[in-house]
């Protein structure tokens, strides 16, 4: 009471302080977390920060002491332009932005040449680089690459200097080489580590997700699985930049003889991509059906929740062993342990979205087998093995069931191999 007296007693201005001084503790910790952040940041594209810096400066050696030209401006461009195109896109987005370049190049020096310089030369230059570039077939890089080369021909050359154009182009082909030959040679990113960083946040989401729908099954709770079923939604963009790291961590193992020993691990991710897509989309469909068999009241037997927990256990050990390169033989005994519950917890007795939730652990458990580098046939039968027979009786019963969706109907095959219906 004496608390709630106190609070009675304080005065206006004595509660205005408190809020301001918790207000600037509240600010106090986002600061230090933006900051954390953005450092996080920095570190994560310091490798990319120094090899721009590095090609920029072998670019314009290259151009001023080989060639005599005395301002370079091209080449350092070219260069930077290379290693700020996507990653897993580097060589076909340097050969566009040299015919950019030179698109550029040849319609600026042209039109100065003719008319001189002015806004409206500008204006029609920057028309014609764009016209001209899309007549020939070029995508948005080499559109925008032709643009801005155009204005800053305008904008720097005078009529005297106009008529140069190889040279410019040359400095443009100096730059790209420049760039390839820091990212391959002298400063190549480690293509499995880039990887690893890009897998590790899907994976770990998905096992987050999955370990409180476990929770959740366990202590009967549908606005935590609802909840979990939210934030899943937010795999599918670390999915995308997953798939970006690969065709970049392709490209450099292709283009980088230093990063050549890097092939068979990074085989092992590229051959797990589809299937760790299967088991987002299949996982999602899991906790979905354990929603509705929650707020149905249907019979939730223990090992439901046990098998959706070492599902979860089983992705966390999957992205262990990926990032490492070992053989993922844990993640696959944990999958067919999560099957093998799954097939006792129908045993006991489950409703019709339990036993979707039954079917979707084995058919995730498959996605999860499929991803360590098991072939279809032998995955089947493990799985069908760790399931006793029980599972696919679950299966057999939900997608017997009217009005399904077909998006929750759940398959006795791997979902790689079933198709539309089991995701």
């Amino acid at each position: 009471m004496r608390s709630v007296r106190d609070t009675v007693a304080r005065s206006p201005k004595e509660l205005d302080r408190e809020r301001v001084a918790g207000l600037a503790r509240e600010f106090r910790q986002r600061s230090r977390a933006t900051v954390k952040d953005r450092w996080h940041a920095v570190r994560f594209n310091l490798v990319l920060a120094l090899q721009a810096g590095v090609a920029a400066a072998l670019a314009w050696v290259g151009s001023h002491e080989f060639l005599g030209n005395p301002s370079p401006v091209f080449a350092p461009i070219s260069a930077i332009g290379t290693l700020a195109s996507s990653v897993g896109q580097r060589l076909r987005r340097t050969v566009e932005l040299i015919i950019g370049v030179a698109v550029g190049i040849g319609l600026g020096d042209a039109l100065v040449f003719a008319a001189g310089t002015g806004p409206w030369q500008l204006g029609l230059i920057v028309f014609l680089a764009i016209v001209t570039t899309i007549f020939l077939g070029g995508g948005p890089a080499v559109v925008t690459q032709a643009a801005a080369t155009a204005v800053l021909i305008v904008t720097v050359t005078t009529r005297a200097e106009a008529g140069v154009e190889l040279p410019r182009v040359i400095d443009a082909l100096i730059g790209g080489a420049a760039g390839l030959l820091v990212i391959t040679l002298l400063l190549p990113l480690n293509p499995l580590r880039v990887v690893d960083r890009a897998a590790r946040p899907a994976l770990g989401r998905l096992a987050e997700e999955l370990s409180e729908t476990a929770e959740a099954i366990r202590t009967r709770d549908p606005g935590r699985a609802q909840a979990a079923l939210d934030r899943l939604r937010e795999v599918e963009s670390h999915m995308q930049g997953f798939e970006e790291a690969l065709e970049g961590g392709r490209e450099t193992s292709v283009l980088s003889p230093v990063r050549w020993h890097r092939r068979g691990a990074l085989t092992q991710y590229v051959e797990s991509s589809e299937y760790i897509e299967h088991a987002v989309h299949n996982s999602g469909t899991l906790i979905r059906r354990a929603v509705t068999a929650i707020e149905d009241g249907e019979p939730i037997p223990e090992e439901m929740s046990q098998a959706v927990a070492l599902l979860a256990e089983s992705v966390r050990l999957l992205r262990k062993d990926l990032g490492h390169g070992v053989r993922p033989e844990a993640t696959r005994e944990q999958a067919l342990q999560a099957i093998g519950q799954a097939g006792r917890a129908y045993a006991e007795g489950v409703g019709f979205s339990g036993s979707v939730v039954i079917a979707q652990v084995r058919t995730t458990g498959s996605d999860l087998l499929r991803a360590t580098g098991i072939e279809r046939l032998e995955a089947n039968q493990l799985v069908r093995r760790a399931a006793g027979g029980h599972a696919g009786e679950a299966a057999e019963t939900a997608a017997a069931q009217p009005g399904t969706p077909a998006s929750d109907r759940p398959s006795d095959t791997p979902s790689s191999e079933a198709g539309p219906a089991a995701r």
